[in-house]
């Protein structure tokens, strides 16, 4: 599969996601610099973590208007395949490309550390291969991380089995104690009605390699490379 890597000014998880998708996961991988207006071909388009134009006004409000997402934009709409990771879930939220806003985290602290996430449903690329039991041990890295929606939102989410991970604990418990950020019951992530399009906070390019001692975040890569497998 041909991977499209967005970078913006400020992005600094593009080389660790691009990392990943080359030397583990064996993937072709182009990168797509913001001002751009050709996809070059990929089928699978990633919006990385990082602080785009620095976070100002709002976290993805600036990046949103970059030329490249015009043709992100017209891609998904067309039934591409997007992923944002954290950064890249603001920016897909700006974008209208997912519902809901990422709001400061509850303490209005910036927060850095590991945290528990579960999926769930496997009625989506990104999951279709984990075990809903299974609590998986991702990093964290973001200050605008708390996920809200209006009631209509969240109904329809839930109505459309469109929330992809909750955060829980180390056992898969999902409770407010295992909430890092003071998202709306919990919610890690989602993915659109078309289930093409998908953000979520936490950084599973963080956790996949055994460099590093965790390699849980594996599981959604290899969830999206089943589709080549199909």
């Amino acid at each position: 599969m041909k991977f499209g890597v967005v970078v913006f000014p400020g992005s600094n998880c593009d080389e660790d996601i691009i990392y990943v998708l080359e030397k583990i996961m064996g993937q072709q991988v182009v990168r797509l610099w913001h001002k751009d207006h050709d996809l070059q071909g990929a089928e699978f388009i990633v919006l990385p973590g990082g602080f785009s134009f620095g976070d100002y006004l709002r976290s993805g409000a600036i990046a949103r208007f970059s030329p490249i997402m015009n043709e992100v934009i017209q891609f998904a709409a067309k039934g591409g395949y997007v992923l944002g990771i954290c950064n890249g879930f603001q920016v897909l939220t700006e974008a209208g490309l997912l519902h809901g806003a990422l709001l400061h985290n509850e303490n209005r602290k910036f927060i850095c550390r590991n945290i528990y996430m579960k999926a769930q449903t496997n009625n989506s690329l990104v999951t279709s291969q984990i075990d809903l039991e299974r609590a998986l041990k991702i990093p964290i890295a973001h200050g605008e991380g708390n996920y809200f929606a209006e009631e209509d939102v969240l109904k329809s989410l839930y109505d459309n089995d469109l929330v992809i991970f909750k955060y829980c604990d180390e056992s898969g418990l999902i409770t407010p104690e295992a909430n890092p950020n003071g998202s709306l019951d919990n919610i890690a992530g989602i993915t659109n009605i078309n289930r093409n399009v998908f953000g979520f906070m936490p950084h599973p390019e963080r956790a996949a390699d055994a460099l590093v001692a965790n390699e849980d975040g594996l599981a959604i890569f290899e969830s999206i490379l089943s589709l080549v497998k199909a």
